[in-house]
């Protein structure tokens, strides 16, 4: 499968500011012949995208899956991006139903907490705002913004907002436990920027090594939020282990300024994701 491969997407089924109709139309003025819809932990966002795919445009159908490593002296949260997996398959679909319950009851609390400090922000309009898909601290910045509380999503991440006063812990899937859902579900598991320091705390390169042994396929080298010594690091672990390395733009529309198509996938390695699958295909208009 060739041509410019974008694998890791997001629209307003999760955190993004697209529509999944506007996303693959933007994927196509971007000049992209394939792209990933990897919404958090959420499928809301296929079948408006599939409905709306336009001619010559190739689809590939995941999640971002919010997991958590629990080492012996820290946890860490990471996400892996699930491809092409059944999403009717009884155990996954539960986990990622609880998931999402979860993250959305998060998220009212921390709407609560903003309500009670006299923040006149509305929960359901919140809720109607990410469409059916799975509402998080994104969400809620957004709403801060048109509210005119804060002039940007980044600003209403900063610790006086949603970074840590009105923040509350959520909850992950423990990643072996992931790995072994997606797998049953037939999909093929990618880490998403496994190196971006950036963001918080990041796994050690052994249990990189322990999850490529436990089922993990690929992993994400090529990403903005790392640095090209990180890029390198990654593509050498990728080596070492026989995982399939992408890259992608993790875009999220207007909530991040990286734009679509900004890192890409080898045609080769998409060929081996798409190979190694077994729960649903890649749609082609």
């Amino acid at each position: 499968m060739g041509g410019v491969i974008d694998l890791h997407t997001h629209s307003t089924a999760s955190d993004g500011t697209d529509t999944p109709t506007e996303l693959v139309r933007h994927a196509v003025a971007a000049g992209l012949d394939v792209v990933g819809l990897t919404d958090h932990d959420t499928t809301a966002g296929w079948a408006p995208a599939v409905e709306a795919l336009p001619p010559g445009l190739t689809l590939i159908r995941g999640a971002e899956v919010s997991c958590r490593w629990f080492g012996p002296d820290r946890s860490v949260g990471l996400h892996m991006l699930a491809y092409l997996f059944d999403p009717a398959e009884p155990a996954f679909a539960a986990e990622l139903a609880r998931v999402k319950q979860a993250r959305e009851s998060r998220a009212e609390r921390m709407v609560t907490l903003l309500r009670e400090d006299g923040v006149d922000i509305d929960w359901e309009e919140i809720r109607a705002f990410a469409a059916g898909g799975t509402v998080g601290r994104p969400h809620i910045a957004q709403a801060l913004v048109r509210a005119g509380l804060v002039g940007t999503v980044s600003e209403a991440f900063a610790s006086q907002w949603l970074g840590a006063r009105y923040r509350v812990p959520k909850e992950d899937v423990e990643v072996f436990t992931a790995l072994k859902l997606i797998r049953g579900a037939g999909g093929v598991p990618v880490f998403a920027h496994p190196l971006a320091a950036r963001r918080g705390p990041i796994v050690p390169d052994e249990l990189i090594a322990e999850l490529a042994t436990a089922g993990l396929f690929g992993i994400e080298a090529d990403h903005e939020d790392h640095t090209p010594a990180e890029r390198a690091h990654v593509r050498e672990l990728a080596a070492d282990l026989d995982l399939v390395v992408t890259g992608s733009s993790d875009y999220h529309g207007a909530n991040k300024v990286v734009r679509l198509g900004a890192n890409t996938t080898a045609p080769e390695a998409l060929d081996r994701i798409v190979d190694a699958a077994s729960g649903v295909e890649p749609v082609k208009a």
